[in-house]
């Protein structure tokens, strides 16, 4: 029997999608000068609320969110991840990219449509907030390599071969066998290259992250960690995988996860720590950020609570959750909490000592280097 799979807005939910209102002394945070002519770009995450119905149309709300925010780009997931049929996630992962389309014709006010790493560029002139498709189960296209060239004609630009477990092309990152890529995750990585998207590891297993990083023959990136020697987690990359990204031209992101602190509800604190970890092994060329989280702040509510609750158990069911999920382990930075969480982040950096031209390397000229580079436009 085929096990629980997860939508888009469940994956959100239990990947990073929630924030509280914040107190009023973080709405009056300092903002950092650069920010304005900044191409920032969140490397995962999304408009819209983790507690809307499948299928609900953003709110004015979430729409003022993004326009707000002052991003240039974000990687959006489109897409389920969990034990499914390759026919169940390419039609969820075309599905999910039409709807993105139809949303983006719906208001072209607040949104543009991100194919080359030039839109970036006229999103951020234009003061809209780009969409890129990625996502994060290479399930839909395991068996047929052929169905990329599909994909990739609907807009998908980025792609994770795997999730936490394993499927054809090799092993994630809660495989305790970490056996790497298959021969057809090797052949997958080719196509990839061939196609011009960016191959993401984030939660690959170790070796199948070495496979991949060896086989191609463009940059990679984890859009979406943290570091292993700061603490020690599945999802978390050890400073020879950070080494090996960059040395390939990539970038390795942090996300706003429990994850950062052992667990516990992290901080912007657990953030720059890891932040300046990464600089110091990477180097300030191949670090950026990817919130794994929604745009816009959430309301810490009773339907919050249930809808996350829910969420956990169906991931622990599909045997897709990592260590520390648990029910009332939300799962943001409660210091981060505003759209414009970036720039709150830039001033931060800023009065650690980080000059201006590293902390717009890190808000999104790194990512927007490493688009150029594997779209080749």
């Amino acid at each position: 029997m085929t096990a629980p799979t997860l939508s888009r807005r469940a994956l959100l939910i239990a990947s990073g999608a929630a924030a509280m209102t914040l107190p009023m002394r973080w709405a009056q945070a300092a903002s950092w000068k650069g920010y304005r002519d900044s191409i920032v770009i969140d490397g995962l995450g999304g408009p819209g609320s983790i507690t809307a119905e499948p299928g609900q149309p953003l709110t004015d709300a979430h729409l003022k969110d993004v326009r707000d925010s002052g991003l240039a780009a974000v990687l959006v997931t489109v897409g389920a991840v969990g034990t499914m049929t390759q026919d169940e996630a390419f039609k969820e992962a075309v599905r999910s990219m039409l709807d993105m389309d139809r949303e983006i014709a719906r208001h072209p006010d607040t949104f543009a449509s991100v194919r080359k790493a030039a839109d970036i560029a006229a999103a951020k002139k234009a003061k809209r907030t780009g969409l890129i498709y990625g996502v994060q189960d290479g399930v839909a296209f395991e068996s047929d390599l052929d169905l990329l060239e599909d994909l990739h004609q609907l807009g998908l630009r980025v792609v994770q071969p795997t999730y936490n477990r394993r499927n054809l092309l090799g092993d994630g990152c809660m495989e305790p066998a970490n056996a790497g890529l298959s021969r057809t995750g090797v052949e997958a990585i080719e196509r990839l290259n061939s196609l011009n998207i960016l191959v993401d590891l984030s939660h690959c297993g170790r070796q199948t992250s070495a496979d991949a990083i060896k086989a191609s023959k463009q940059p990679v990136a984890f859009t979406h960690t943290g570091c292993a020697a700061v603490i020690e987690h599945p999802r978390h990359r050890t400073d020879e995988e950070l080494r090996a990204v960059a040395d390939k031209g990539g970038v390795s992101g942090v996300f706003f996860m429990p994850y950062l602190s052992g667990g516990k509800q992290p901080t912007a604190a657990d953030v720059i720590r890891h932040l300046d970890h990464m600089i110091n092994v990477a180097g300030e060329d191949h670090v950026s950020i990817g919130t794994d989280g929604t745009i816009s702040p959430a309301v810490l509510d009773q339907k919050y609570k249930d809808t996350f609750a829910d969420t956990t158990r169906r991931r622990k069911e599909a045997g897709i959750a990592a260590p520390g999920e648990t029910e009332d382990g939300y799962l943001f930075a409660n210091d981060l909490n505003t759209p414009r969480r970036l720039e709150t982040l830039g001033q931060m950096l800023a009065d650690r000592g980080h000059s201006a031209t590293r902390i717009e390397k890190i808000l999104g000229r790194n990512l927007l280097r490493v688009f150029s580079e594997v779209w080749r436009g």
